[in-house]
């Protein structure tokens, strides 16, 4: 038999679905701006990069560009429509990042203005894409087979020797020295022009380390931090620019948050910008044309990073240091990053058949 106050707790539910009228046609759009800022400034406060904010939001706008109405009115059938029609033929990246910037706008939604929606709308946020219709990423990842050992240093010779007469021998330099760590020990870009002059801690380890703040997160969620050492020489060739071509950008070397690698542009109180990641990929690019003319248009610095994964393998190290030094999640991730050139696998396979060929001696 049930209580009295268990019946007065029942009659207090309702249907969330009830429709609640809003209380003028000017509330709605004010609070979808709202909502828009909110959740630019939730993610940065996640930490994530501002060209990750600026991304999801372009997605978001070109989606309710379409859509014609607030996205929280966005049901599965339209979802349908956009993705199976208007990006039917659009490239995989563009359909896995609209869909991704769509749902995690969606989690936002549900988060934080859930009751409020419901007050206004007598809607139910729930995102339009499930397991049905949510486009998937491309499962056969683009295969970046980088150039042997020798084009390497054949463009980093031709690289050097350029610098000699080079009409700015600061931002060319800054430029050679970004691309070394990139082969020399997997740096991405945009963890290279992030880094601030403190990030470089010598009395780390045995060749110092670099406290790499602004690593790329998996899954859009944000920064994933990690050191990394300066093996492969590059060491001597971060010591080398730091003591023979930072100072050409007349940049305050004790100022906090100095950046490592500093553009000539200036901020509004005189100290150096950030060096963009453009600048970086189309100096790599140049330098492909003139000194390694095969891989024209073709070496990338993710290439390097290729690059830089091989080599250490080929070398001896193993593959869970080489996903701890490239800051991958997953070992099968960093095992992509592994291109063997030559006979390094035959010759694997032949030393597997002579071991096991003598545990059998004196046996048969």
């Amino acid at each position: 038999m049930k209580s009295k106050g268990c019946e007065l707790a029942l009659a207090a539910v309702r249907d969330l679905r009830e429709h609640r009228v809003p209380t003028n046609g000017e509330e709605l759009p004010d609070f979808e701006t709202d909502v828009l800022s909110g959740f630019v400034l939730a993610r940065a406060s996640a930490g994530l990069a501002d060209s990750t904010i600026r991304n999801d939001t372009n997605h978001l706008e070109l989606i309710r560009d379409w859509f014609g109405r607030p996205l929280w009115e966005m049901q599965p059938a339209d979802a349908d429509a956009y993705f199976g029609k208007v990006l039917r033929d659009a490239k995989p990246s563009t359909r896995t990042g609209r869909a991704a910037a769509l749902t995690v706008f969606f989690q936002f939604l549900e988060l934080r203005h859930k009751v409020e929606l419901h007050n206004l709308t007598g809607m139910v946020v729930e995102c339009p894409l499930d397991e049905m219709n949510r486009p998937r990423a491309s499962v056969d990842p683009q295969l970046r087979i980088p150039p042997a050992e020798d084009e390497i240093e054949q463009l980093f010779a031709g690289w050097r020797e350029e610098l000699v007469t080079c009409r700015k021998f600061g931002p060319a330099a800054r430029n050679y020295a970004v691309a070394r760590l990139a082969a020399d020990v997997g740096l991405r870009i945009n963890e290279a022009r992030m880094l601030d002059l403190d990030d470089v801690r010598w009395e780390l380890g045995r060749f110092g380390k670099l406290n790499v703040r602004h690593g790329k997160g998996s899954r859009r969620r944000g920064p994933k931090p990690r050191l990394v050492p300066l093996i492969n020489g590059a060491d001597r060739s971060l010591r080398w620019f730091i003591e023979d071509v930072l100072g050409q950008f007349d940049a305050d070397p004790t100022r906090h948050g100095a950046p490592l690698f500093p553009s000539e542009r200036k901020n509004a109180d005189s100290s150096c910008q950030r060096a963009t990641a453009d600048v970086f990929r189309r100096s790599l690019a140049e330098a492909a044309t003139r000194h390694l003319p095969a891989w024209t248009g073709k070496l990338t610095p993710h290439v390097l990073r290729h690059f830089c994964a091989s080599q250490l393998y080929l070398g001896g190290m193993s593959l869970f240091a080489i996903q701890e030094l490239l800051g991958h999640a997953w070992t099968g991730t960093t095992a992509r990053y592994i291109h063997v050139h030559g006979s390094h696998v035959e010759d694997a396979w032949v030393a597997g058949q002579q071991r096991a060929s003598d545990r059998w001696k004196g046996l048969v």
